[in-house]
């Protein structure tokens, strides 16, 4: 058995925008993940993904090429799209080599199944934001969104992202956090004592019982500022942050 840990990363918002947390992730992908078994990405790695033919912004075309770097030299790299990112396909993803996965999926490491997922399914408080998830996610919406010529899919997105950011404006934190009954039913249905997630922007480690059963959660931080990523091996779950 592979003894080798496993990394977790998720909310790295990539952007030629912000050149800093590019070269961040670049040095993580060179310096730490090499010293592992696995990469795990937990969905919004770039900023916003317009489309696989999308090669606008070069320093997304830089990552990708990172990624094979790292995944062609045997460190698998698996990827979850989230909700900045969820168009990203398999044309993008055969450019930096990696696998793509539902979310939520089930994976075991070092004996444990453990459920990850990008975690924006689980703020059910937020009914709006759930609603507009499940319209934009559609098998429908997605088949006609690729249709579109490349400059309205562009248009579409940026129009998306500052609707976004003003609602957020608007909303209670406690709304946008992950509801608990959410967690606890997915961890039930999926049978499973640790959760890896992202996307609310809170770095903690939670507890929960579920059925009787002592259940852990483990919320990944976001890169705006610094880098982190959560460290798994058979013996422990550790965030350690980039310096």
């Amino acid at each position: 058995m592979d003894t080798k840990p496993v990394y977790f990363v998720a909310d790295l918002h990539l952007t030629g925008d912000r050149p800093q947390s590019v070269d961040t992730f670049i040095r993580f992908l060179s310096a730490t993940a090499p010293s592992g078994s696995a990469l795990y990405i937990l969905g919004d790695l770039f900023e916003y993904w317009v489309g696989d033919d999308d090669r606008a912004d070069h320093s997304n075309e830089v990552v990708l090429a990172a990624i094979a770097q790292l995944a062609n030299a045997g460190i698998p790299v698996f990827f979850m799209p989230g909700n900045r990112d969820f168009v990203l396909g398999e044309r993008a993803a055969k450019r930096a080599a990696i696998t793509l996965l539902p979310d939520p999926s089930v994976v075991t490491l070092f004996g444990r199944p453990t459920l990850i997922a990008h975690g924006d399914a689980y703020c059910t408080a937020d009914f709006a934001y759930q609603t507009y998830r499940r319209r934009i996610r559609s098998r429908w919406t997605r088949s006609f969104y690729d249709l579109l010529p490349f400059g309205l899919r562009r248009t579409i997105v940026q129009s998306i992202r500052r609707r976004s950011e003003q609602g957020k404006k608007a909303k209670s934190a406690v709304i946008m956090d992950v509801e608990r009954s959410a967690i606890e039913t997915a961890l039930r249905a999926a049978h499973c004592d640790v959760m890896i997630h992202g996307h609310t922007h809170r770095p903690a480690r939670h507890e929960h019982m579920v059925d009787g059963r002592a259940c852990v959660r483990w919320v990944l931080a976001d890169w705006y500022e610094n880098g982190s990523y959560l460290r798994v091996d058979a013996s422990d779950i550790t965030s350690i942050a980039i310096q």
